[in-house]
């Protein structure tokens, strides 16, 4: 067997195998077959290329006893290493089935929070539960080659993990023999817990089952490297430079009332624009001043005075850490103005530590929540027998079985001549079951009669 070929061509790979494989992807490797050589040309070619220093191969084997010789790489533990018996790992899987195909993807956690992903593309018709359950063994399988002891596998499938752990019955007869292969692979570690978990918590392994579902695999592992990125602003935002040149902002206003000069390189949109803003400015003897709809003069400020009112404002020798739409007023009532100063406040006000820490939490409760139980009537009944009866009533019954309900204390009751499994079983279809449906809980007191 070539080894090549053995790698290249397996249908399944696992451990170190897989890994290599990984490592070789990314080279675009194609193997071909050797094709036959002739013996004659080898030996005319070795025979023009004599080695001096030749001697004869010693066939002999010095250690019998070994069976086979085998090279360790360097990051695969022996058989009796492996990772710490001790130490917890997870598992979570996912299956998919859809229009496009049918997919599963498994994730398994290290103790220190690194995932490896595993995914697979399934090449027959199945139903998710069965998708399911494929995604599962082929984690299991591989927290196998890994020699993990004690696992906690979480699947959002309720059916797949209740199956397993024995608490629901399996009644679909294909997924039978899939629940009992999962139960004898558990068999390989110390110790399993199963949990079901919400979809919204199970979204990596989901992802890759929907990615393997949707992704036409030609041969084993042929989708390329996915690499996630996270990109908190806008493209259009990295294209923007902010262009710093140590003027405030009411440079041009300023300029325009001086001089009536427009800055360089404007359009007719922005001369129309800087008109119309200045005819709310008043300057007087090189000081810009607002004015305010009360007709109030309010002096502009550059960015640093801006900051240094806004320190003062809230938090200065008579500041009260008041939020940020009432500093924005408290500075317009003391004659101050910017063009940003409401936005500049609530954004100084977020960054402040100490409003953080002894500021109200509005998305709080004031009181504790206390969880109410909607009425549910008929639930619960309780069950007691009365007699014997004596005298007996006119048609032989001397037993009385009575139901009572817990919430509206409603009351059922039927005389028997005799009490017996039969009698109350056909009581309880009859006057409970037929009458207000399945309850919840029966409450007897076990007596011996």
């Amino acid at each position: 067997m070539d080894p090549i070929k053995y790698i290249f061509e397996k249908p399944a790979l696992t451990g170190r195998i897989a890994r290599w494989q990984m490592l070789l992807s990314e080279y675009d490797i194609e193997y071909r077959t050797q094709k036959a050589i002739k013996g004659s040309i080898i030996a005319d070619h070795l025979a023009h290329q004599p080695i001096e220093d030749y001697q004869s191969i010693k066939f002999d084997f010095p250690d019998e006893e070994i069976m086979y010789l085998k090279m360790k790489d360097c990051e695969e533990p022996l058989p009796e290493e492996g990772p710490d018996p001790e130490s917890r790992w997870g598992l979570i899987f996912d299956g998919a089935v859809n229009t496009y195909g049918n997919g599963i993807g498994a994730v398994i956690i290290t103790p220190k929070g690194t995932h490896i992903p595993f995914s697979a593309r399934l090449l027959f018709d199945c139903t998710n539960n069965i998708a399911e359950y494929e995604a599962c063994i082929m984690g299991i399988e591989e927290a196998i080659d890994l020699r993990i002891k004690v696992l906690d596998i979480y699947g959002d499938s309720a059916l797949v993990i209740n199956q397993i752990k024995g608490e629901w019955e399996t009644r679909h007869q294909g997924l039978v023999p899939y629940k009992d292969y999962a139960r004898r692979l558990l068999t390989f570690f110390n110790k399993v817990e199963l949990h079901h978990i919400p979809r919204e918590e199970n979204q990596m392994a989901d992802a890759l089952a929907t990615l393997s579902s949707m992704f036409e695999v030609s041969r084993w592992n042929d989708m390329p490297r996915v690499n996630i990125r996270r990109l908190e602003r806008p493209a259009h935002v990295f294209a923007i430079e902010e262009v710093v040149d140590n003027k405030p902002w009411f440079h041009d206003i300023k300029q325009f009332l001086q001089s009536q000069e427009y800055p360089l390189g404007a359009s007719n949109k922005d001369k129309k624009t800087l008109r119309r803003l200045s005819g709310n400015f008043f300057l007087n003897e090189g000081i810009l001043y607002k004015r305010n709809f009360d007709m109030v003069l309010l002096r502009c400020v550059d960015k640093l005075e801006a900051e240094m009112l806004m320190n003062e404002v809230h938090e200065g020798s008579f500041g009260t850490h008041s939020n940020g739409h009432a500093m924005a007023k408290k500075m317009l009532r003391a004659g101050y103005y910017w063009m940003t100063m409401e936005s500049d406040c609530c954004k100084h006000v977020r960054v402040c530590h100490k409003c953080q820490i002894y500021a109200d939490k509005i998305h709080v409760p004031p009181t504790l929540l206390n969880v109410l139980s909607s009425p549910w009537p008929f639930s619960m009944w309780g069950i007691d027998m009365i007699g014997m009866i004596e005298p007996k009533a006119s048609n032989g019954h001397r037993f009385i079985l009575v139901a009572i309900d817990y919430f509206t204390k409603w009351v059922e009751a039927v005389s028997y001549v005799n009490v017996t499994r039969q009698v109350v079983v056909k009581f309880i279809k009859n006057q409970l079951i037929c009458r207000y449906g399945i309850p919840s809980r029966i409450i007897t007191d076990n007596g011996s009669n």
